[in-house]
């Protein structure tokens, strides 16, 4: 079943992140299915903690930000979504190379959103869970 609402593709949505913290850690959009979003970040010197490890901040990062681009793309164009909350559990440490995220809704309702993000190493296992519970409100004027 289609979750989106709202017609995009992956140059229109890659195009929004530039001078944005996603085009700062080098955050890109590779895939969108039915009911999943899908983006890459590499683990370099700009998502390191001191130890040379991906940092957790920089997983949350990538988390919500596809669980807010996924949101915002299922509610009509009169609705915007806004962070509520966001968890995440670290599973894996990771050194170097190309983390994938995956987003898929757990709950689309009128007033909230909840959406989980799996990223995963480049051997698919899972490095962090994440879930990002979004309110749904009528888009601001100008």
């Amino acid at each position: 079943m289609v979750v989106w609402k709202k017609n995009t593709d992956l140059a229109r949505i890659n195009a929004t992140s530039e001078n944005t913290i996603i085009s700062l850690l080098g955050i890109e959009y590779t895939q969108i299915g039915d009911d999943f979003i899908e983006a890459t970040m590499p683990v370099d010197a700009r998502t390191h903690q001191p130890h040379g490890l991906l940092h957790g901040g920089a997983s949350v990062v990538l988390a919500e930000t596809l669980g807010s681009v996924a949101a915002n793309l299922a509610v009509p164009q009169d609705r915007v979504c806004v962070g509520l909350e966001v968890n995440a559990n670290h599973i894996r440490s990771v050194k170097k190379g190309l983390v994938t995220g995956t987003a898929t809704a757990v709950h689309i309702g009128y007033s909230t959103q909840i959406w989980q993000i799996e990223i995963k190493n480049e051997r698919q296992q899972l490095v962090c869970t994440s879930r990002l519970t979004v309110a749904v409100i009528n888009r601001p004027k100008d």
